[in-house]
């Protein structure tokens, strides 16, 4: 059970979307059901420019181990870790989804390793690069 979980922001159109893959999936990703079940879903055009969306690039800290990323969040089929793209399915695409700018959350790996993640900045967001 993770301990610090702060609020997580979710566009109608990720949750939608994201429900249909868990369905595909046939509940093998229970911790992102947990997450999608929590969050505050808004329209589109009302996410906060500094929450992690679907498609989103993120910088985000590793505080557990010091290390720094930069990476997209995608849906499994456009995953590609060569070219930073990480699926919404692994745990910390899962962990990063709809968390702001500053906050931070701790996470258990599928190997029982805990972990504290903390976004850094979110240099691109499709929601707001509409306009």
């Amino acid at each position: 059970m993770m301990t610090d979980r702060p609020s997580l922001y979710l566009t109608e159109n990720d949750l939608d979307r994201l429900s249909d893959l868990l369905q595909e999936q046939g509940g093998r990703f229970a911790r992102l059901e947990d997450e999608l079940a929590r969050a505050v879903v808004v329209p589109r055009e009302e996410i906060p420019r500094d929450v992690v969306t679907m498609n989103s690039r993120v910088v985000f800290e590793n505080e557990t181990t010091g290390e720094r990323r930069e990476v997209t969040l995608v849906y499994p089929g456009d995953a590609d870790i060569n070219a930073g793209k990480i699926s919404i399915l692994v745990p910390v695409g899962t962990a990063l989804l709809g968390l702001r700018v500053g906050q931070s959350i701790d996470w258990e790996l599928p190997s029982g390793q805990k972990q504290r993640f903390r976004v850094i900045g979110v240099p691109f967001q499709p929601e707001s690069a509409r306009g």
